[in-house]
């Protein structure tokens, strides 16, 4: 059988599904698994990792033979994609599958922070609507003006979830894409424009810290900020302290800089919603992704294919 060394996580769907034609070696089993890899990682064709552990770099040398990285999830920037290439290593991620769950959390969170659900629950849960009465007036979500950082297929998923909300939406990234919205070539000019910017692009150096303190002033002390793309993306400490002198409203984050940690300003502001990157994390929608990771291993294994390869892997012809 030929063994997948497996970093992060899996689901028992997904073992089912490998173990009667892999073997599944499971790096958090092992006590040293660099060590592992130093005597046995000859014989290891494939891994199987997820977007938030990925694989080191050091590991490619440890594992000549390597045919095949199945990513389970649609983010891979902690994967070398360029190593990869040179090695003619393949790359697979599972974008699709989770495109509507992801435009869903975003627009609970941006739901959340324009009628301030987090503050309204701790009014009643702390007794103050009895003790107080009725809480202040919240913000409508309707007509506003929406902006989209990266126009994707998550992006354009967020965008037709907002449809009934009736908002101007508008976008910026890297290229102009077809599809009717108002392109900015100008983050900042953008989220001058916004009344709230969802963050959907990738993850890597390319983006860190593209929502700096410029941008976030640019949205302004009404502005709010929805984050569920990659943490990095964010300059965390800048919008913490955005948040803390008042010069942005309020934010829906659901992932950070440094997963789990989360800042404890970050925990304490009621203007603030916060869940532990559950993106994509519902029971259908992880058990799609999984079986598109599973299917491009067995896939593989079966005839050399895959079925959906990172758009890198056009640049090289990995064997």
């Amino acid at each position: 059988m030929p063994k997948i060394f497996v970093i992060g996580g899996i689901t028992d769907s997904m073992k089912s599904r490998l173990e009667p034609e892999f073997q599944l070696v499971y790096a958090d089993d092992l006590e040293s698994p660099k060590s592992w890899l130093e005597k046995n990682g000859d014989g290891v064709p494939y891994v199987l990792t997820n977007g938030h552990d990925g694989i080191e770099d050091d590991y490619f040398a440890l594992l000549p033979n390597l045919k095949l990285i199945s990513n389970y999830g649609v983010g891979y920037d902690a994967i070398n994609v360029d190593m990869a290439l040179e090695q003619n290593v393949l790359v697979t991620h599972t974008p699709g599958v989770l495109d509507a769950e992801v435009a869903t959390t975003a627009l609970l969170l941006l739901l959340s922070c324009f009628r301030e659900l987090r503050a309204n629950e701790n009014h009643v849960r702390s007794g103050d609507w009895e003790a107080k009465g009725n809480f202040r007036l919240s913000r409508s979500a309707d007509n506003r003006k929406i902006g989209i950082l990266g126009m994707g297929r998550i992006g354009r998923a967020i965008a037709g979830k907002l449809a009934p909300f009736q908002p101007e939406i508008f976008y910026h990234a890297r290229n102009k894409r077809n599809v009717p919205y108002r392109y900015f070539e100008s983050l900042e000019a953008m989220a001058g424009e916004a009344d709230a910017l969802i963050c959907i692009t990738p993850g890597g150096e390319s983006t860190r810290h593209l929502v700096n303190a410029d941008i976030l002033k640019a949205l302004g002390p009404e502005g709010i900020l929805i984050n569920v793309s990659r943490g990095s993306v964010v300059d965390e400490k800048a919008l913490i302290e955005a948040l803390q002198n008042n010069a942005l409203g309020a934010a829906g984050l659901d992932v950070f800089e440094n997963e789990p940690h989360v800042p404890e300003a970050l925990r304490l502001m009621e203007n603030v919603v916060l869940v532990p990157h559950v993106g994509s994390a519902t029971v259908e929608t992880r058990r799609a992704m999984g079986d598109l990771a599973v299917d491009n291993l067995v896939r593989h294994f079966a005839d050399g294919s895959v079925i959906s390869a990172v758009p890198e892997m056009a640049r090289g012809k990995p064997a």
